[in-house]
């Protein structure tokens, strides 16, 4: 995984040490950590994790094209989101849905 700096690009002058805790521990220690769960099982962690928290915005966008990145498919994402609407709730599903049809548009 490439070094990820959004943290510092979008909040570092404002929020330093919360930029510096996103890039360096979340995105830099825990994502890193492949021997205890593949970043593409981390990346569908996410993604559920954010629908069910009914956060449907450009986050979910970034972890769902994340998820995508790391070799999740179109149908396995289909499936993912299926299963977890029925935990996480219908609207959220949609919501997650459409930005999925998106990403995987390309």
């Amino acid at each position: 995984m490439a070094k990820v700096t959004a943290g510092r690009d979008e909040l570092g002058t404002f929020a330093p040490k919360f930029a510096q805790l996103n890039d360096d521990v979340l995105f830099g220690e825990v994502w890193t950590r492949e021997n205890e769960l593949s970043a593409r099982d981390r990346s569908i962690v996410t993604v559920v994790s954010l629908m069910a928290s009914g956060v449907l915005d450009s986050s979910l966008q970034f972890h769902i094209q994340n998820a995508k990145n790391h070799g999740v498919t179109a149908q396995e994402m289909a499936e993912i989101l299926t299963h977890a609407a029925f935990y996480a709730g219908w609207p959220k599903a949609w919501a997650a849905f459409r930005m999925a049809k998106e990403v995987y548009a390309d």
